[in-house]
């Protein structure tokens, strides 16, 4: 299928179609949809790189994606994000679902790589086939993702994943945008990580599905968990709405895993049934659109030789002119362009 094929490549008045894909192109499309890893691993790095060929790429899977559960994992650093990632892997395996994993790290300030990314944690499922592994590093973007994470998220889908786990940088009051990005968001706390009190100061209890009470076996558990359970009571909620649910867990050892899946298939449950779930992806959808056609207008104004926009910015500078006639008459300048 080529790009013009697809909804999702069609072309406008103002961009032309993408081209289609060239026969080594639909080759890895047709490798990636077999779920096989090298594909998966160069689609991905497409993505990182924001290649030319991408667009015709991911016009390509649009109609493979929109099946995985995305569950979203964050929290400050320190209370188990990664082993429990880990620990979901294998529950997930034993139970025959396959498996994709993207896992958000700092970036270095000298290579703009990932400084985390070896997932030590996640080293045993390395050879399995049904597991899908990959870090990215953050590039410093705020909210504990990368803004190449909603294409990831669609190759782990296209390449026939049941869930995909995401888990964010964990650099404390910024990560909150992971919530717009999962199906189910998994807030994770530790007893002597700080109080309900620093945990609602980050931000995190709006934005959890699930609060997940990890190291449970350690001193100060119990009393943590009344702490988030009194925070969870101060939310205004109708009788029909979910309430999230406190699940303890030991994730080193495997302990409260189960338990954790099993609030997780409730959710999903409760959130199809309600609409929420539609209209969750319906709002992360109209972001991603919104944020693209934000970027092709900043690509147009930079692309432009730059006249109009230094004759309006001299204006404002001098007090001829305020931001928002500016504005607007460099959006009808645009438009008259196209």
């Amino acid at each position: 299928m080529t790009a013009a094929d697809s909804p999702a490549g069609s072309g406008s008045d103002t961009e032309p179609d993408p081209p289609g894909l060239s026969a080594a192109a639909n080759e890895l499309i047709e490798a990636a949809r077999a779920g096989r890893p090298r594909a998966v691993a160069r689609l991905i790095t497409a993505v990182e790189n924001e290649s030319d060929a991408l667009r015709p790429l991911m016009a390509a899977l649009a109609a493979d994606t929109g099946r995985a559960h995305v569950i979203g994992l964050t929290g400050a650093p320190g209370v188990g994000k990664s082993t429990s990632t880990a620990a979901l892997i294998g529950a997930y395996r034993d139970r025959g679902v396959r498996v994709g994993v993207l896992a958000f790290d700092p970036s270095s300030p000298f290579t703009g790589g990932a400084l985390l990314g070896d997932r030590v944690r996640m080293q045993e499922y390395a050879l399995d086939s049904g597991v899908f592994i990959r870090s990215m590093a953050s590039r410093g973007h705020l909210g504990g993702l990368s803004v190449a994470a909603p294409q990831a998220l669609r190759v782990f889908d296209a390449a026939g994943c049941d869930v995909v786990l995401v888990e964010t940088v964990g650099v404390g009051q910024s990560e909150v945008e992971i919530a717009a990005t999962a199906d189910s968001t998994l807030v994770l706390l530790a007893p002597g990580m700080g109080d309900g009190i620093q945990a609602a100061k980050a931000g995190v209890l709006e934005i959890g599905d699930i609060f997940v009470v990890n190291k449970a076996d350690r001193d100060g558990s119990q009393a943590l968990i009344r702490e988030i359970r009194t925070m969870i009571s101060l939310a205004d909620r109708g009788p029909e709405e979910w309430r999230p649910p406190i699940v303890r867990t030991v994730a080193s050892a495997g302990e409260g895993i189960d338990e954790l899946i099993g609030a997780l298939d409730n959710h999903r449950s409760q959130a199809e049934a309600s609409g929420s779930w539609q209209q969750r992806r319906l709002h992360r959808a109209r972001t991603e659109i919104e944020a693209l056609a934000l970027a092709t207008l900043r690509r147009r104004v930079r692309l432009q030789d730059g006249t109009e926009l230094d004759r309006l910015a001299a204006a404002v500078r001098d007090g001829g002119l305020d931001v928002y006639a500016a504005a607007d008459r460099l959006t009808r300048a645009i438009a008259a362009s196209v």
